[in-house]
């Protein structure tokens, strides 16, 4: 691993919690959330996903000249051309899975790590992929030094899921496809529910609920329009 990687997870891990008043500022962050979520219509988001948000240190997750902006309802850069999800995105794609505390849970595109750790809270296990290296070891580095022990990560291309631990209770799928990948599809169980952007960078994006009946039909509605990084890889 890269020793700048290396030092830049080692400072956000040993960052005394008390330079700033994140504690507050995450009971701030929540109650924004809550009323975004009102005037949205999407007020029925659960409470246990803000419970959830509550108890994650974004501040953890994003890069040290970001820090002051971690509890605004904004994404952030974290480099390589990727950012951590607006904190409301983050709440509703989670809500929309309807997580359970016995599933398991598979995440295209781990990024800072942020989703996995707010998911974690929530569900058995989290399989998560990132095929950007760097962020793929910043995140595994990041997730195990703050004690997520329920998340496995893994570097490869999301695409195609992670076929060895399939078929998941729920997918997530943190950057735009173009389409939606028939992998994925393929490795949720009858019953399951897919989350993910669809569309180009510079058009319109769906934010997309896919659900999976347990005859293998697949029913998929249109939730809200959305602004992703696209999602990478050959094929």
């Amino acid at each position: 691993m890269n020793q700048t990687h290396i030092s830049v997870v080692a400072v956000l891990l040993a960052m005394p919690a008390l330079a700033q008043d994140f504690a507050g500022q995450r009971d701030g962050m929540v109650e924004e959330l809550r009323h975004y979520a009102q005037r949205a219509g999407d007020g029925a988001i659960r409470d246990e996903v803000f419970a959830s948000m509550n108890a994650v240190e974004r501040h953890r997750f994003v890069p040290p000249r970001e820090i002051s902006h971690a509890y605004e309802n904004r994404p952030l850069p974290i480099g390589w051309g990727q950012t951590i999800s607006q904190p409301y995105i983050v709440a509703l794609m989670t809500d929309l899975l309807e997580p359970e505390s016995d599933d398991v849970v598979l995440e295209v595109g781990t990024g800072s790590g942020y989703q996995a750790a707010v998911l974690s809270g929530l569900v058995d296990h989290v399989y998560t992929i990132e095929i950007i290296e760097a962020l793929a070891e910043q995140g595994s580095e990041r997730l195990q030094g703050l004690g997520f022990d329920n998340v496995s990560t893994r570097l490869g291309d999301g695409y195609f899921g992670w076929e060895e631990f399939a078929p998941f209770d729920s997918i997530i799928v943190t950057a735009a496809a173009t389409h939606v990948p028939p992998p994925l599809i393929a490795q949720l169980k009858p019953g399951g529910r897919m989350v993910i952007p669809v569309g180009g960078r510079f058009t319109t994006q769906w934010l997309l609920l896919i659900e999976k009946d347990n005859d293998g039909s697949i029913v998929t509605r249109q939730i809200a329009p959305v602004r992703f990084v696209p999602l990478t890889g050959k094929r």
